[in-house]
Parts: C-alpha cells; sequence; structure tokens
C-alpha cells in the first residue's frame, strides 16, 4: 500500500499544475462572486424589517416535508470545516500553504462555507426553525466526524467529491423548484445559485479523474469499483438531533428527501451513470485483469441499481423534527 501510495503522490503532483491552470475555470474571483448579503435584507438600511417580514410570510408556504430537507441541506453545508480537515489529508496535499492543492483546497473551502452562511440566516430570519436545535445538530455533525470510506488515498477522495457535488447540485436544483412552486421566490434564488457553484465543483472534480485515468487508469477503475462496493454515503450520514444516537436522524431526512423527488436512489444511479460515461470508462484500453474486472462491474452496475431502485417504495412514515417549529 505505501508503494500504491507513493505511486499517487507522483500522479498527485502531475496534475497539479492542471489544476492550476485551470482553477480559474472552476473557482470565481472573492471580488466578484456573489455572498450572502447580496440575498439577505440588509439590517442597516430603514425597510430592514418590512423585508424580514416579507421572507417570513414566503417562508410560510414551505411544505413541512421540504423545511426538513433545507435544514438538513444547512446543517450538511455547516459541516464544512470537517471536510476542509479531510481534504488536507489527502495524500499528495503537500501542508505548505503555497502549494497548489492546499491553495485549490482553501479556494474551494471559501466557496463552500457562503453555502451555510447563507441558509442559516435565511432559516434563522424565517421564523419557522428553533434554532439552538439547529444548532445542536450541526454541533453534533462536527464532533462525530464522518467516515466516507475514502481514507488518504487521493483517487477515492476524488471520486466521492465528483459523486457528491453533482448530487449536492441536484438536491439544491430540486429545492429551488419546490421553493418557486410554494412562492417563496427568494430561497428559489438562494438555492438556485448555490447549485451553481456545486455544478463548477463537480466539474473540477470531474477533470481531476479524468486528467489521472491518463496515467494510472487501472487503479483508478479499482478505486471507483471500491467506492461503489462500499456504497457512496452522504456527508451527513451521521446526523442526529439532540438526545438522538449518530445517524438516526440522516434516515428521516433522507426519506422526506425521496418523498419530495429532491434526491432519491434514481438520482444515485444517474450520477453513476453520468460519471461512467464522463470518464469514458467503457472505451478504456491496454487495462491490466484487475482493470478488465473493475471496469465489468461498474459498466453492469447501473443496471442492476436500477432494477433495485424500481422495487422500493417511497417512504410514506412522517417524523416530526425538534428543528422546526409547529405552526
Amino acid at each position: 500500500m505505501n508503494n500504491s501510495f507513493a505511486v499517487r503522490r507522483e500522479v498527485m503532483q502531475h496534475i497539479e499544475k492542471f489544476m492550476l491552470d485551470n482553477m480559474n475555470n472552476y473557482l470565481k474571483s472573492i471580488d466578484t462572486i456573489w455572498q450572502p448579503s447580496d440575498f439577505l435584507p440588509d439590517s442597516t438600511k430603514g425597510n430592514f424589517f418590512e423585508e424580514v417580514k416579507e421572507l417570513r410570510e414566503s417562508a410560510k408556504g414551505l411544505s413541512y416535508d421540504l423545511l426538513a430537507v433545507l435544514i438538513g441541506d444547512t446543517i450538511t453545508e455547516e459541516a464544512l470545516p470537517t471536510y476542509e480537515s479531510w481534504l488536507t489529508m489527502v495524500e499528495g496535499v503537500s501542508k505548505d500553504e503555497e502549494g497548489g492543492w492546499m491553495k485549490w483546497v482553501r479556494h474551494w473551502t471559501s466557496e463552500e462555507n457562503r453555502h451555510g452562511d447563507l441558509l442559516n440566516k435565511y432559516l434563522y430570519l424565517s421564523g419557522r426553525v428553533n434554532m439552538r436545535q439547529l444548532e445542536v445538530s450541526t454541533q453534533y455533525l462536527l464532533a462525530d466526524g464522518f467516515d466516507i470510506g475514502t481514507d488518504q488515498d487521493p483517487y477515492r477522495n476524488f471520486i466521492y467529491t465528483s459523486f457528491q457535488e453533482l448530487a449536492t447540485n441536484i438536491s439544491h436544483r430540486r429545492v429551488a423548484s419546490l421553493a418557486k412552486r410554494d412562492g417563496d421566490t427568494l430561497l428559489s434564488k438562494m438555492c438556485g445559485v448555490i447549485a451553481s457553484d456545486e455544478a463548477r465543483h463537480a466539474r473540477a472534480y470531474k477533470d481531476f479523474i479524468s486528467e489521472i485515468i491518463k496515467v494510472d487508469p487501472n487503479e483508478v477503475l479499482l478505486a471507483f469499483e471500491d467506492m461503489m462496493r462500499k456504497k457512496i454515503v452522504m456527508p451527513a450520514h451521521f446526523l442526529r438531533e439532540l438526545g438522538k444516537k449518530a445517524g438516526e436522524t440522516f434516515t428521516h431526512f433522507a426519506d422526506a428527501a425521496q418523498r419530495l423527488g429532491v434526491y432519491t436512489s434514481v438520482d444515485y444511479v444517474d450520477i453513476l451513470k453520468q460519471l461512467i460515461n464522463d470518464w469514458e470508462i467503457e472505451g478504456l484500453r491496454s487495462l491490466n485483469d484487475a482493470g478488465e474486472k473493475a471496469r465489468d462491474y461498474l459498466m453492469k452496475l447501473p443496471d442492476r441499481l436500477s432494477r433495485i431502485a424500481e422495487r422500493m417504495k417511497n417512504p410514506t412514515l412522517e417524523y416530526q423534527f425538534k428543528w422546526i417549529h409547529a405552526m
């Protein structure tokens, strides 16, 4: 395994120049990118309370499940320090603050940080959320950490982030559409711009893997196969409320997302298909026996998962979250 990590370090150094040359395609200038205050009522203005009142009126129309999913998404985004520390431990990410990969991690983190900041302030102003319960869940998620099965392997980590950024893009886009349906155009705009960020970030991590495949295809396929055999878990899979065990609330959050169609088992399969297509897995040549077996497994997996997804029943058990005030 040590030799494997040595090769990965070399590959990470090899594609570092690609990342630095293309960084401006994946991340936007801090001077011009949107900030949470662009969307929220301005407390320095005389009409602040009127704007807050309008925000609260619009938030009243959000369905219970939609509000629950929005809160779960917010807590997930607020756990960003965990994700940043996880990426800094990846093999090949030099701890030198001036190093290329550390530069990526810091700039990616700075963009992602705005998401939780914006949604948290919106939920606070909405008047529908028990903020202390939300804050307890956020602290639990940070304290509990997470195990996503990637270890320090950059291949597994970039496969995971490719998958996860696509998943969050879908989730935020769907919440945006549902918020608009429920009459909250402000929330719809917020989730729309967050989804746009996630799409850019997904493109970055997918491109990193595409570059790695050019020089180490067999190991990428083995890493991809391993990740899919374990299943891609969501970063908030340890989500819990006060008095609950780690992961206990995540099940109810995922059920609400499935009921609403915000993120479903079908979406999981569709993301897998997209990654197989984007990375041109089927057309890879000159693989060793292990690489060929991994590719065969990956190519057959979407159909097998689709059959399972078709048999899954939509969850009907509704759950009363401690995060949400009764109206």
